[in-house]
């Protein structure tokens, strides 16, 4: 079998909470102490793919990691902007999972008419800060000490990437569901994957 890059659904569920698990119950990576049930993870699915994309790579029949874009902020303003979010299995981490999955969601994004993307970074993280920088992400700011969890207060670094060039008067950002299954959606997903280093 060949590895994918698709739009998550529900029947994704219980594999992705199985990813996401570990980050809350044992690490500063998710400020979430407790892991969301299969349930809640398909209905978070179901409300981010209303608008933004939802993606996962799946390989021989596992899904070995996941990624998602979210709302920067509420305000009018920011509606340019979104947050993404990366989580890879265990055993498929360094096979290039992360870069593929983000090298499909940022074109995805950028072909929405999104003009720039931010992740925040528990610290230390080198792996996740070299991802970042890989794909083209710069830092913007540290907060020091801003989430308390597993005993210690932990710093987030915040990092943005361009997604498009800046306008004037930029065109609406589009729903997700005039890309999906596009020729741009097609291409973003092929350029993912040619990063994904199958075993």
């Amino acid at each position: 079998m060949t590895a994918t890059i698709r739009l998550a659904g529900q029947a994704d569920a219980v594999a992705i909470a199985s990813i996401y698990a570990p980050f809350c119950e044992a690490t500063a990576v998710s400020f979430e102490e407790v892991a969301p049930s299969s349930a809640e993870m398909a209905r978070r699915i179901h409300a981010t793919t209303e608008r933004l994309p939802w993606l996962v790579l799946k390989d021989d029949g596992t899904i070995t990691g996941y990624c998602y874009a979210s709302p920067h902020r509420d305000r009018a303003a920011y509606r340019w902007s979104v947050d993404t979010t990366v989580y890879i299995g265990p055993e498929y981490r360094r096979r290039g999972v992360g870069r593929a999955l983000y090298t499909a969601i940022l074109a995805v994004l950028g072909r929405q008419g999104y003009a720039k993307a931010y992740a925040g970074v528990t610290l230390p993280n080198p792996a996740s800060v070299g991802l970042h920088e890989a794909m083209g992400f710069r830092l913007v700011g540290v907060y020091r000490g801003v989430g308390y969890k597993l005993g210690a207060w932990h710093d987030v670094a915040w990092y943005q990437a361009p997604l498009r060039p800046e306008r004037t008067a930029p065109e609406e950002p589009r729903p997700l569901s005039a890309v999906a299954g596009s020729r741009e959606w097609m291409e973003a997903v092929a350029a993912g994957i040619r990063h994904y280093r199958h075993a």
